[in-house]
């Protein structure tokens, strides 16, 4: 797909599901059990504390893209260096998400045809990463900083597309959109950690069901 095309999904779908801390076993009924519920978009993060994980981060991230090939997009996250955008790249995704601004990872995003989500939180990182390239940037906290926040610096700033990711839910999806946010990404709140050890994909189904009625109803 074109960094165009990702964009235009990305607008439409408004939730990123973000998939932390699973074993490679529970990637695929993760992403099935997402699907189901209605989400278009995933991100699988890198593990900082273990560097080592990448590769499998990334075969993880080539195995859902190769399923869902056309029908969902899948990224990475917790991008903190060139290599990881490279395995991101060579796995099939189609984003980089990351917690930080950082300028080489966001260029080297770019030149490969992803779209760029850095994170950042002061007004001066936000126009830093768009300047880089980024296409959205990642507001994080966003729960801990709140919707006023948001609102004052979405006055300067309305040219950029900002993600909200950090405390979102279901409960408060829709305060965040209202306040001028082009979507979020959802975590613990979605792929909750509790219910995939204990096999309840169904609850993850249920609760993407309510955050995709949310954005749709945007």
């Amino acid at each position: 797909m074109t960094i165009a095309e990702i964009k235009e999904q990305v607008d439409e779908e408004k939730v990123i599901a973000i998939v932390r801390g699973i074993r490679t076993e529970q990637c695929m009924k993760v992403a099935d059990a997402l699907y189901e519920g209605g989400i278009r978009l995933m991100e699988v993060p890198f593990n900082p504390k273990d560097p080592s994980s990448d590769e499998e981060t990334a075969n993880c991230i080539a195995a859902i893209a190769k399923k869902y090939a056309g029908k969902m997009l899948v990224g990475s996250g917790t991008v903190l260096t060139v290599k990881q955008v490279e395995l991101t790249a060579r796995a099939g995704g189609s984003y980089t998400i990351a917690p930080n601004t950082n300028a080489d990872v966001i260029r080297r995003t770019v030149e490969l045809g992803l779209v760029a989500m850095p994170g950042a939180m002061t007004p001066t990182e936000i126009e830093y990463a768009h300047e880089c390239g980024a296409e959205y940037v990642k507001l994080f906290p966003a729960a801990n900083l709140g919707v006023d926040y948001i609102k004052a610096i979405r006055a300067p700033l309305s040219h950029i597309k900002l993600l909200a990711v950090g405390g979102i839910s279901e409960k408060n999806f829709a305060d965040f959109l209202n306040a001028g946010m082009s979507g979020a990404g959802v975590g613990g709140n979605l792929a909750n950690k509790a219910w995939i050890e204990a096999g309840e994909y169904q609850k993850i189904t249920e609760v993407a069901r309510q955050l995709v009625e949310i954005a749709h109803n945007a």
